[in-house]
């Protein structure tokens, strides 16, 4: 059992011991600290609350309304919504911030609590470590009985669908008349509803919905990937659909199924996302530095300029800002369409994808097809507590002369020759550095793989 405590927010698992676990004590504490933290004196506060269907929620979510209650703050309690429906609820309601109750792609005893500033984004590092320090200190001062907040109930699925519909680059009529068929996995979340509403309302009216019980109990691990998604890919052959789509519990992450059963890859939801804004919009586009090196060719094609992000919405979402990219986010399925709003968001992800093939009027595995080819692998190497994490990279370095490096976010080493990248990080939680690999080729990915660890092993040894 665990409660991870980071600067975006708090999560752990369910049950257990104050400290240790995400226990109701815990919820009242970090919730009161982030309003007290956000607090804007001499005005009238809000926040908007929601979360998505896990078995946890609803506890989460009452113990989460009445701590901000006490703290003064009015409430805009959305029940069980998506991550990106809070993150555009926020401005609309002019709100101090915004509280989303999910633990996204992690299994069913996990939940947490992602915290947004008034903008509807991911609050900063700045802000994080002052709720962080609150939290644990005896600072918090609640408001008096006359001064207690309010609470107020709201629907927003159909202010965000609408919005999505209204997007410039949304192509209904075409989506309509491409006559999708379509399978969904729902993962027993609050996409049963969202993703369901949002293609009725794009014009699909072939739509078959598994997992569709939105009671929290996940089918299967709710990671949107391969290995996770079988039953997807079986239901796309046997009901002969066009392709299949996939969303984890929270939907801000998006992967698609091609109509012969196999994986059009999460890295290739951004890279497809892209090339159709790009044809439309020029400019610049930002992922995470462990993202598909498609993007950057995809990007380059269209003549605008790609740059990495350190791994984290929150970063990305900076780069993306001071590099004014048009289009953005993360590999793992993360879209963020800046001029929509500043979150990865699989909603519209999933309406620009299929305007993007309804206008190509191809297959998503000709699709797939047309695209940079390339291979990834993860993998991870344990090292001692004492091994030092400098001496791994200089190592490395001395192992590869003639590569280009990046250190923002552990190390990043580069092949453009051979379009070849390492990425080499430690984790936060276990004494274990993990790695990224990617090639034109999968024997290459892996041979890059394991000449890192070997130099990680011999480091380590010989500190």
């Amino acid at each position: 059992m665990s409660l991870i405590k980071s600067i975006s927010g708090i999560r752990g698992t369910i049950g257990g011991h104050t400290g240790d676990n995400l226990t109701p004590i815990d919820v009242v504490k970090f919730v009161s600290a982030f309003c007290f933290a956000l607090k804007k004196e001499g005005q009238k506060n809000k926040v908007v609350i929601g979360r998505d269907a896990r078995i946890s929620g609803d506890i989460v979510l009452q113990l989460s309304i009445q701590a901000a209650l006490s703290m003064g703050f009015d409430v805009i309690n959305l029940g069980v919504t998506t991550t990106p429906t809070v993150e555009i609820a926020v401005p609309l309601e002019q709100a101090t911030c915004g509280i989303i109750i999910t633990a996204s792609h992690n299994p069913k005893q996990w939940n947490a609590l992602k915290l947004l500033n008034e903008k509807g984004e991911f609050i900063s590092e700045q802000q994080g470590k002052k709720v962080l320090q609150i939290a644990e200190s005896s600072d918090i001062v609640f408001s008096s009985v006359d001064d207690l907040g309010t609470l107020t109930t709201k629907d927003y699925l159909n202010i965000h669908l609408n919005q999505i519909i209204n997007y410039p680059l949304v192509k209904k009529a075409a989506i309509e008349k491409a006559n999708f068929k379509i399978v969904v996995d729902a993962i027993n979340s609050s996409g049963a509803v969202y993703v369901e509403k949002l293609l009725q309302t794009l014009g699909v009216k072939n739509i078959k919905i598994i997992n569709a019980e939105m009671h929290g109990n996940f089918a299967h691990n709710p990671e949107p990937l391969e290995e996770h998604l079988t039953a997807l890919s079986q239901r796309v052959v046997e009901q002969k659909a066009d392709m299949g789509i996939a969303i984890d519990p929270d939907v801000d992450r998006l992967c698609f199924v091609s109509e012969n059963g196999k994986m059009f890859g999460e890295e290739y939801t951004l890279v497809a996302v892209v090339d159709y804004i790009l044809t439309y919009k020029k400019g610049n586009t930002v992922s995470n530095l462990s993202s598909t090196r498609a993007l950057q060719d995809v990007t380059e094609q269209h003549g605008g300029i790609y740059a990495a992000a350190k791994v984290g919405e929150v970063n990305v979402v900076e780069k993306m800002k001071t590099t004014k990219a048009v289009i953005g986010g993360e590999g793992n399925g993360g879209i963020i369409v800046p001029d929509f709003h500043y979150g990865r968001d699989a909603l519209i992800g999933i309406a620009l994808f299929l305007s993007h093939v309804a206008e190509k009027k191809m297959s998503l595995s000709a699709l797939k097809n047309s695209y940079p080819n390339y291979f990834m692998y993860k993998t991870k190497v344990e090292t001692s507590a004492s091994s030092s994490l400098q001496n791994i990279f200089n190592a490395i370095k001395k192992s590869f002369p003639t590569a280009l490096y990046n250190e923002e976010d552990g190390l990043k080493i580069i092949f453009n020759t051979t379009k070849e990248w390492i990425h080499i990080r430690s984790s936060n939680t276990e004494p274990i550095i993990r790695i990224y690999t990617e090639s034109p080729t999968q024997q290459n990915s892996i041979q890059l793989a394991e000449q890192i660890i070997a130099i990680v092993k011999s480091t380590s040894l010989n500190k």
